[in-house]
Formats: C-alpha cells, structure tokens, sequence
C-alpha cells in the first residue's frame, strides 16, 4: 500500500507543477517524517516544514525560570522529563564563568526535582512529599490529566496551552506560505475536528505511523489539485468530530483561558490555560507568587545573543541546519535551545536521524 500512496503523490505533486508547501503541527509527526526518511522519498516540488508542535520547544523562559527559582527554593518539584535540560535565563553566579541554569542543573545544586512519566506519578509523590508542586505543560493532549490530578489536591504551575490560536498566529505569518496542514492527531483527539474549519486551507488530521503521514500528505495534496480548503480526516481510528466532551468538560472546569507567550510566535491572545479561582490553593503561581516574583541571591538573570534561531524553526521561516550552532556549539549532549532538548524537537530529531 505504501508504495501505492508514494505513486499517487508523485503523480498529484506532477499535476500541481509548482512547489506545495505542507506543515506538520505535531512533533510526533516531524519524528515519523524522520524516522521513515519521508522527505527523501516525496517529489522535489513537495516541501515539509516542522510548525510549532513540541510543548516543551513553545515554553515560555519566563515559566522555566520561575520553576527553577521555586526548586532553588526547597520546592520539592515534578516534571516531565524532556523540560528538564531546557537551558533557562537564569545564570548561576560562580567564578567558573557564566552558564545556563536549568532544572537539572537546579538539581545537581541540590533541588529536589523528580522525572514523572504521568501526572498520576506525581500524585502518588504528594504521600511522601505534601507541598509538591507540579510542572504542567503540554496542548489539550495533557491537560486533562493535569486537571484531574488538581482535582486529586496536586498544586500545580501551569504552562499549558492551546493548540488553534497558535495555527491562527502561523495563518497570520505573512512571511509564511502554508498549502496545508497535517493536523495533530493527539490534540484532535481531544477537541475534535470542527475548530479547525475556520481555516480556509486544506487540512488532515493524521495518525502517526509512516504510512499515515504519506496518506495525509496524499489527501492534501488531492485537495490542492480540486481547488478545495476542508478538514479531512485520516486518523479515524482515534478520532472523531466530536473529539473528547469529558476530557473538555474536566478541563473547563478547572482551567480558564488567557494570554500566553509562545517561543517563536510571541504572545498569543486566549491560548494559555490558567487554573481557576476556585482550585487557587492548588495554583503555584498564587501559592508562591513572592519567590516567583523575588530576586534570588543565587542566580541573576541574562542569556541574551546565543546565536540561537529556535523561534524561527518553530513559525517554519528556518530548518535546524539553517542555524549555525547546530550540531556544533548546540548538540544533544549540550544543547543551547529547546529545540534541540525535547524528543519532538525539530533541531533533536534532525540531529538524530541525520
């Protein structure tokens, strides 16, 4: 079959003549374009960029740096283990010279910061450890998850965010022409396909696997030829129109919607998750507002002219070789920006599968 989807797109990218620019949203996706060497095999006409789709990459430094400043702090914290290596704005102060701090760093200087797999690891931890404070980020794939686990009493600092106001901010990139999206499979499956019928471009939701990602760039590349902009979806064994009531319903009732930056797209209006009034005792922004906030006599706070281009990779205006650090100054083993740190980064899979 496989073979069969490759033919047919050869023979729709012959039919469009010029070059048709397609962006997968979803980090997930850039690692399977990788891993199954999809970019070699497509026709020359056919591009894919990697859009915004990595949580970890999209953090804000400020969200970092405030959770580094709380494990500093005696804050006993919980955290995915992809955001631990993401190098922060604060610099510990050391006549070793100036360098970076980030979690686990934070924790070689003696922070108590524990790798969770799940939130549910985390609310076990509260037995053991009552003010711990949880690092939750992520798109609707895992804030439900972080919402229940509120709910369970787990104290929270939310860096979650919404997925669709981010595709707007890409739609309103005047630098940036997109023919398509291949639209996040996870995150559909929470909120369905319907919010995505507001972009006047052709769109499919895909699944993750090779042969998945092929058949979506098919379906797009089939709608460009017909002149049509729809929402098609590939993924149907996972998701439906409707996408998920209860996991929404269970985050409405815990988040509520505000402003949030972005790394690369800057701040974007209604795309951050901000846990309500009602669960405050249990929002570490609220509960530790003053060491948030306060100066550390530990650290100041810098990184300014790394040279890194990690904002410009995630809007899709440059790829990880574009960036001179890379695999140089920036590697997996040292890396510099989140895009070479998280496991769906572009700049880590690029280094990895080259």
């Amino acid at each position: 079959m496989t073979s069969d989807i490759i033919k047919k797109i050869n023979n729709l990218a012959k039919e469009i003549k010029r070059e048709v620019v397609i962006m997968e949203l979803c980090g997930t996706h850039t690692e399977a374009v990788a891993r199954n060497g999809i970019k070699k095999i497509l026709p020359k006409n056919v591009r894919l960029l990697s859009g915004p789709g990595c949580p970890v990459c999209v953090t804000d430094q400020k969200d970092v740096d405030a959770i580094i400043k709380l494990a500093l702090n005696n804050i006993p914290l919980a955290c995915y283990g992809d955001v631990l290596r993401v190098p922060g704005n604060l610099v510990l102060k050391s006549d070793k010279g100036k360098q970076n701090l980030s979690l686990n760093k934070a924790r070689e200087l003696g922070a108590d910061i524990n790798e969770v797999y799940s939130t549910e690891d985390a609310v076990k931890l509260l037995q053991k450890k009552p003010n711990l404070v949880f690092f939750g980020l992520g798109f609707e794939t895992t804030t439900p998850m972080t919402a229940d686990a509120i709910k369970k009493g787990l104290t929270v600092y939310s860096s979650h965010k919404l997925f669709v106001p981010a595709m707007q901010a890409l739609v309103d990139t005047p630098t940036l022409k997109i023919d398509g999206f291949l639209n996040p499979g996870h995150v559909s499956a929470i909120i369905g396909t319907e919010p995505y019928r507001k972009f006047k471009l052709a769109q499919v939701v895909t699944g993750f696997t090779g042969e998945d990602v092929l058949l979506g760039i098919y379906m797009l590349l089939e709608q460009i030829v017909e002149s049509r902009a729809e929402v098609e979806n590939e993924y149907v064994r996972c998701v439906r129109p409707e996408g998920n009531p209860i996991a929404r319903k269970l985050v409405e009732d815990v988040f509520e919607m505000g402003d949030a930056f972005w790394r690369g797209l800057g701040n974007i209006r209604n795309s951050g998750l901000e846990i309500r009034k009602k669960y405050a005792k249990f929002d570490a922004k609220v509960k530790y507002k003053d060491i948030i906030s306060g100066h550390s006599e530990i650290v100041e706070e810098s990184l300014k002219g790394t040279g890194c281009i990690c904002g410009a990779i995630l809007r899709g205006l440059k790829q990880p070789r574009d960036c001179k650090l890379f695999n140089k100054k920036c590697t997996a083993e040292n890396p510099i920006g989140a895009c070479m740190v998280s496991s769906e980064g572009a700049c880590g899979i690029e280094a990895k599968y080259s």
